[in-house]
């Protein structure tokens, strides 16, 4: 892989969103959740082209008044509540290779409703993704609790699976644990011949990797309460919001 890899941004977005209607163009201090994930996309060293994927024509206009180019409109296939990532990758992919005879190093999905990815995010997955010859690189955030505290309700109440695990661990105490992570939905780097070679994001565990983001860069918002709460971050100045007042 050359040093300056070839990075295509994906931003996706369907116009139905049950959880919260018409999510993806819902605005937090006058920006859009499209909005912010194009403004910070576009700032990022290592994107190459921007590009939109979506059923909406609304956010599709809105992706494209931020930067992205607009190439194609997502068929109603994978517009979908089954649809996957996974069919909305490829997708963009083919598109890319059928109608321009052109491949890139790797495709970054973003999508819109976790908003506060910064560029120095992207740049630090690329990096990753360079230095480690990775097939995968994700966002991260911290857990709120550790797995021996999570586990299934039995349908009489029975919390006894959590507790048994509980009872194996010698420190019971939640500030005793070590740290855990999962994946906070703010990016997905994906290797163009990975996906090629497994056809899903998630495929590789030995070439799997993730970069940390802390709490409130990882806010994700599929509720009105958590537009709500991401709306107060923002108006109280609780992140810096400069990469998404600042024109590519």
């Amino acid at each position: 892989m050359a040093d300056t890899a070839q990075i295509l941004f994906l931003l996706v977005g369907r116009g139905g969103s049950k959880g919260l209607p018409g999510k993806n163009l819902r605005e937090i201090g006058g920006l859009s959740l499209v909005g912010y994930k194009a403004k910070a996309a576009r700032q990022s060293r290592y994107c190459s082209r921007l590009i939109v994927s979506s059923d909406s024509e609304a956010i599709r206009a809105e992706a494209v008044r931020h930067g992205a180019e607009m190439l194609f409109e997502r068929p109603a296939e994978l517009a979908t509540d089954t649809a996957s990532s996974n069919d909305v990758v490829l997708h963009a992919m083919d598109w890319i290779e059928a109608h321009e005879g052109r491949r890139y190093d790797a495709i970054m999905l973003l999508e819109p409703s976790s908003p506060f990815a910064r560029p120095e995010h992207f740049d630090e997955a690329v990096e990753l993704f360079m230095a480690r010859k990775a097939s995968l690189v994700v966002g991260m955030r911290e857990t709120e609790v550790s797995s021996v505290f999570v586990g299934t309700l039995g349908p009489d109440g029975s919390i006894g699976g959590i507790v048994d695990k509980m009872l194996k661990t010698p420190a019971q105490r939640r500030q005793d644990q070590a740290p855990e992570v999962t994946m906070n939905g703010a990016l997905y780097l994906v290797g163009w011949d990975a996906m090629r070679k497994h056809r899903k994001i998630y495929a590789d565990p030995a070439a799997s990797y993730g970069i940390m983001m802390d709490r409130m860069h990882s806010i994700e918002i599929e509720s009105a309460a958590d537009l709500a709460y991401a709306s107060y971050v923002i108006e109280h100045g609780m992140l810096d919001a400069a990469p998404w007042r600042t024109s590519p």
